[in-house]
């Protein structure tokens, strides 16, 4: 039991620090203007809505990876049925994903890649990661 309390929370660490990761990445390329307060809802919007589309697209990749990332990680550490890390790692993203959209308007199509990549790939991390689990 331990062993799969462990794995869910590995595979959640796993999938935030590759959405961190990702999402540095992409906002190294692309940074937000100096002064902008984090708090100033206008301001931050009106940043979003000046960001070209690949900035947008790399958080939402950010998500996908992350989920999948953390789902497979924890099927790979855990021995419960893999849906349960799957359900576990998907439902944290989407989460956060729903914290973030909730905080500032993004675009519908952002929501909706986010929301159905997410599902995705839990559902595909959940494959691979049982299957490598198996061959072990």
């Amino acid at each position: 039991m331990l062993r799969n309390i462990g794995a869910g929370i590995a595979g959640i660490v796993v999938a935030g620090l590759l959405v961190w990761v990702i999402e540095m990445v992409g906002h190294s390329a692309n940074p937000m203007p100096e002064g902008i307060d984090y708090n100033d809802r206008e301001a931050m919007t009106a940043y979003i809505e000046s960001l070209p589309v690949w900035a947008l697209l790399s958080v939402v990749v950010a998500w996908i990876v992350g989920t999948f990332g953390g789902t497979v990680a924890a099927c790979r550490i855990g021995t419960a049925p893999a849906y349960i890390f799957a359900l576990l790692v998907g439902a944290f993203v989407l989460l956060g994903i729903g914290l973030n959209l909730a905080a500032f308007p993004h675009p519908t199509w952002m929501a909706v890649a986010g929301v159905i990549g997410t599902i995705a790939a839990a559902w595909l991390g959940m494959l691979l990661g049982r299957k490598a689990k198996e061959t072990q």
